[in-house]
């Protein structure tokens, strides 16, 4: 059923927390190199000023092992969302104690504040109950627009749905409803493509994928894991040894289910990852003893492109090679422009993937790009994630059949 959002309640006059996803990357001396993340916030966080709520945001950044450390502070994060809502924005000097109830209590219709890094409190990863109502306590609502965080059980993600109402905010809902929809009712054909360095991070996925997908493109490091299991000789390229039976298995699921399963027919491969290697192009049967395989073959590439440009729903986790070196970056920029030019529904997710679209300049062509990472891959195995399953449902007013 579908969530409720912040359109489902009135929010006027009351305070609303909202756990945002603000851990944005910052540069030695503490300025945001990228407000990707808080840019993602300001459907939901411009609805509630302008609904004359009170909002009370709370966020993590980084990994400050439950300790207060000023490299973590997210008093940059107030300064930019000041910036782009036009209005100010004040930080809590802490988490759920004397300075963030006063600046709560002394709220307006319309008024922001952030309270400072949830975890420099331990209890918030423990989701200790206590540090739950605690953050309850400064709101009368509470709203979930951190998708990245919601495969998290943590206090502010889950345990403070425990004693207030809980609703979606916009971000979550999008990422919620396209890739539900991508799962549970995608429009065909349906291929996936996922890459990325190990098989180990993407065995649910697959096994998951592989009830639902009428096409599976393979490619990456993962693939080297496939190509051992298919027999091929890999060189001294990335293979997860202790994988390679269960690689075998997921190519005969595939066979059973009539999903074509394709792994790369040529490759790129260098004697190092280094720009000025020697490199060349090879056949997946080819790799020669001592190098690695870094990339997806041209041939591989616009095979893989002319799926891709054929397919009604595409999604995509997961780079072809190693990108972030120039030589070996042709094959995954083939396949970004190949999902923005898909006529379909494209979805994006994963961090390299992302870094990728950005970098092939087609970002604005693909449907939806998710703020996921751990999130996204629990979501495309079919698991429940924490953050969700506490926000309230909407009835269903399905009719009855008959």
């Amino acid at each position: 059923m579908p969530l409720k959002t912040v359109r489902d309640v009135d929010v006027t006059g009351r305070r609303v927390l909202v756990r945002v996803d603000f851990n944005v990357p910052l540069s030695p001396d503490g300025e945001i190199t990228d407000d990707t993340r808080i840019r993602a916030a300001l459907p939901t966080i411009r609805y509630l000023v302008d609904q004359g709520a009170r909002v009370v945001l709370c966020s993590h950044l980084g990994r400050p092992k439950g300790k207060v450390d000023p490299r973590y502070s997210l008093k940059p994060c107030a300064v930019r969302l000041g910036q782009l809502i036009g209005r100010e924005v004040r930080i809590a000097e802490d988490v759920t104690g004397p300075s963030a109830r006063a600046l709560g209590a002394r709220l307006r219709n319309g008024d922001v504040m952030l309270l400072e890094n949830l975890r420099f409190d331990p209890r918030e990863e423990a989701n200790d109950p206590g540090f739950a109502r605690e953050l309850a306590d400064l709101a009368d609502l509470y709203v979930n627009d951190a998708f990245g965080t919601a495969h998290r059980a943590h206090a502010s993600t889950a345990g403070v749905a425990a004693y207030l109402p809980a609703v979606a905010g916009f971000l979550l809902q999008k990422e919620v409803d396209v890739m539900g929809k991508a799962l549970a009712n995608p429009d065909r054909p349906f291929l996936a493509i996922l890459g990325g360095a190990k098989v180990s991070d993407k065995i649910g996925v697959i096994e998951n994928l592989l009830g639902k997908v009428d096409r599976l493109l393979i490619g990456g490091g993962m693939a080297n894991t496939f190509l051992r299991a298919l027999g091929h000789g890999t060189g001294k390229s990335l293979v997860e040894e202790d994988k390679v039976d269960q690689a075998r298995k997921l190519l005969e699921k595939a066979k059973e289910r009539g999903v074509d399963l394709w792994l790369p027919e040529d490759l790129v491969v260098a004697t190092a990852l280094d720009p000025n290697a020697e490199h060349r192009i090879v056949k997946k049967e080819e790799i020669p003893d001592g190098w690695m395989a870094v990339d997806i073959g041209p041939d591989t590439a616009r095979r893989f492109a002319g799926a891709i440009r054929q397919s009604m729903t595409v999604v995509w986790n997961g780079p072809m090679g190693v990108f972030e070196v120039e030589p070996f970056s042709r094959g995954t920029f083939a396949v970004a422009e190949a999902v923005a030019g898909s006529p379909g529904l494209t979805i994006v997710g994963g961090g390299d993937s992302v870094a990728a679209v950005h970098a092939a300049g087609v970002a604005d062509r693909i449907t939806h790009i998710s703020t996921g990472g751990g999130a996204t891959l629990e979501f495309l195995e079919g698991r429940e994630l924490p953050g969700v399953a506490v926000l309230e449902t909407k009835p269903d007013v399905t009719p009855p059949a008959g």
